[in-house]
């Protein structure tokens, strides 16, 4: 069986039944021991009842620790846990997850994040006021690895309460949801099957996907908590900018969702979004880590998907500071450096 699927992977119907939970929280997990206790705890702080909700690890072979005894330890039965026989990655355990869901809402729910107090409440409340909603999510807030809260002007309110409108549109034109937010009914995953093509960004062609189909339910309340940290799929990619590739490859999966006379236009949008996102990217990756790899492979990648003459005026000024602090720290390595700037711009 292929690690990354070609296509959206089945997802079995179970059939209508009282003795189902309304929620399965499951929580897919490989190598992060270190963030799974919050994980939990933050679920189990929500007091939902056995009948109500599941509770599952879906171990991925992690080899960093004895999940099970984590899982054991601190969910003391509440928790189910299931380990997959070898490392499948992250796509087919998404798709074990799903396929071992019982509930009619399912909520992937990452080993490193955490809910806040009445995401489940919340949401439920939501889907139930707009049934015909396929998934409902909320905003968020981005924390580290010592859990302190590093978002930035993240408002929690109650401005928006309800579906959202032109919302294929908007989500096909930039990422607007991390996992940790969004509850998909399981029938919608039993209709479209599961998350496929890559794993980056994977959740963003999902979310479009669902679209496509079904109205999308949102909150405006800050309800969730996503962690940002070096050891994530995501961390590692950004380092070289491969994740601007995976975007690239999911413009094309995400055009074919699209009604045709709108493709253009989106695309365009989307590159320009990205590509922005790929600048500040950079800019950030110098002031955090100094390094000039790191950066170049990130304005390369930037630069290549659009260009324009705001973009070019922001990858010079950085290409000009990091020329700046070679120039103070190693004076006789800058020779030709003007050249090499304008490979970039």
């Amino acid at each position: 069986m292929e690690r990354i699927p070609t296509s959206p992977p089945l997802i079995s119907p179970l059939p209508a039944s009282p003795d189902r939970p309304r929620w399965s929280v499951m929580i897919p997990v490989y190598n992060c021991s270190a963030f799974l206790v919050h994980t939990l705890e933050s679920v189990l702080a929500e007091g939902i009842p056995v009948a109500d909700m599941q509770i599952e690890v879906v171990d991925d072979a992690s080899t960093d620790a004895d999940v099970e005894r984590i899982v054991r330890e601190v969910g003391k039965g509440r928790v189910s846990y299931y380990r997959q026989p070898q490392n499948v990655g992250s796509l087919r355990n998404f798709e074990t997850c799903i396929n071992r869901a019982q509930g009619y809402l399912v909520h992937l729910l990452h080993g490193d994040d955490r809910v806040r107090p009445g995401y489940y409440q919340t949401i439920q409340r939501l889907l139930d006021e707009f049934p015909e909603a396929g998934a409902a999510f909320c905003r968020h807030l981005n924390i580290d690895e010592h859990n302190n809260i590093i978002s930035r002007h993240v408002k929690d309110d109650d401005s928006h309460w309800g579906l959202l409108e032109n919302w294929l549109l908007r989500i096909s034109e930039r990422q607007h949801i991390q996992y940790v937010t969004i509850t998909v009914k399981r029938e919608v995953y039993e209709k479209l099957g599961s998350f496929y093509g890559m794993t980056y960004g994977e959740d963003w062609e999902m979310w479009v996907r669902i679209a496509r189909h079904y109205p999308v339910a949102f909150t405006s309340r800050v309800l969730a908590e996503y962690r940002k940290h070096s050891g994530s799929i995501s961390g590692v990619k950004f380092l070289t900018g491969e994740y601007l590739d995976d975007i690239a490859r999911l413009f094309q999966l995400i055009q074919q969702h699209l009604p045709p006379e709108h493709r253009k236009g989106v695309l365009k949008r989307a590159q320009k979004n990205f590509a922005n996102y790929g600048m500040r990217v950079a800019q950030v990756m110098w002031e955090e880590t100094g390094n000039r790899k790191y950066v170049e492979a990130n304005l390369t990648k930037a630069l290549k998907m659009h260009t324009d003459a705001k973009l070019c005026l922001k990858a010079a000024k950085l290409l000009a500071k990091m020329t700046l602090h070679d120039l103070q720290l190693r004076p006789h390595t800058v020779t030709g450096k003007a050249e090499h700037i304008k490979h970039y711009i």
